[in-house]
């Protein structure tokens, strides 16, 4: 009984403490071929919004060689809206500080960073949407960038 209780407690824990991540509406991730990210190679991430009381935070989380030759990545995000407006937009994203140390987190070679690209966002349509995001850098293709994955984050705030 003892060692049932035990079992039970420890299942229990391991239970809990995964529910303890964040949860995303949506999340989708491109790993990089051959770590070279080209400008031919745009990624398209499309998700349904049906809450538009909700608010939303958006990230990009960004996967890369600690020999990435740059301090950060210019990219080109467009978003297409469910009536057809588009919105396009350029971004730099902080890979590293001012001395050159990386940001995120770094274990041996590879470094992580989560970015919020947009917080406390709400979408003013229902409906289905599209962002498409392409490396902006003056060097073609960029070498060093291992993925790169997209996160909705439904809040539990409204508008």
């Amino acid at each position: 009984m003892k060692k049932a209780v035990f079992v039970l407690s420890i299942f229990s824990s391991i239970l809990l403490l995964a529910g303890c991540g964040k949860h995303y509406e949506y999340e989708q991730k491109y790993t990089i071929d051959n770590n070279s990210w080209s400008y031919q190679d745009t990624l398209d991430f499309n998700f349904n919004i049906s809450d538009t009381n909700r608010i939303y935070n958006l990230y990009l989380e960004i996967e890369h060689e600690d020999s990435y030759a740059f301090q950060n990545l210019y990219t080109q995000i467009h978003t297409k809206f469910p009536g057809g407006e588009r919105l396009d937009e350029t971004l730099s994203l902080e890979l590293a500080n001012k001395t050159g140390n990386w940001l995120g987190n770094c274990s041996g070679s590879i470094c992580t960073l989560l970015i919020p690209i947009q917080e406390n966002a709400y979408f003013n349509a229902s409906g289905d949407y599209e962002i498409t995001l392409e490396q902006y850098m003056r060097e073609n293709p960029i070498n060093g960038i291992m993925s790169i994955s997209f996160f909705l984050e439904k809040t539990k705030n409204t508008r």
